[in-house]
């Protein structure tokens, strides 16, 4: 079976959420939450984490509006995502993220959290959401 090294992102205003998966590409985890504050740290702290799991894609959520359009905030994080993947010399992936927040506030509800009280939270399990649905699209067999 093929190895997999991938990071999911959920890219917010104030935090990037984010993901990471098991060798065999078959199960995404939460692993961190970004608090933004200068492109330069965001790169700097993705890029440990980079290094450290040998990240060979990064799998950025898309912000679509609910009608599959893309607004004003879909067209920030692709520009941030593009200009990331280019600092980081990794391609960028983008996954369709509409209510992967709201999945992951569900989540949280289940687990007996207060989602308001765990924003971060929400920011890695929707991180983790976006990279799964990623894994989940992707051809299983021998590479």
């Amino acid at each position: 079976m093929k190895q997999v090294s991938a990071l999911g992102l959920d890219v917010g205003r104030k935090r990037i959420g984010v993901a990471g998966c098991d060798g065999t590409g078959l199960i995404a985890t939460g692993l961190t939450t970004i608090e933004r504050r200068s492109f330069a740290e965001d790169v700097e702290k993705l890029r440990a984490l980079i290094q450290a799991r040998q990240v060979a894609v990064l799998v950025v959520g898309m912000p679509y509006t609910l009608d599959g359009g893309v607004g004003a905030q879909a067209r920030q994080v692709r520009r941030f995502a593009e200009r990331l993947g280019a600092a980081l010399a990794l391609p960028v992936e983008f996954v369709d993220e509409r209510l992967t927040s709201y999945a992951a506030e569900e989540l949280i509800q289940a687990e007996g959290r207060s989602p308001s009280q765990n924003k971060g939270l929400i920011d890695r399990k929707a991180a983790a959401i976006i990279l799964q649905q990623w894994l989940d699209s992707r051809p299983v067999g021998p590479a």
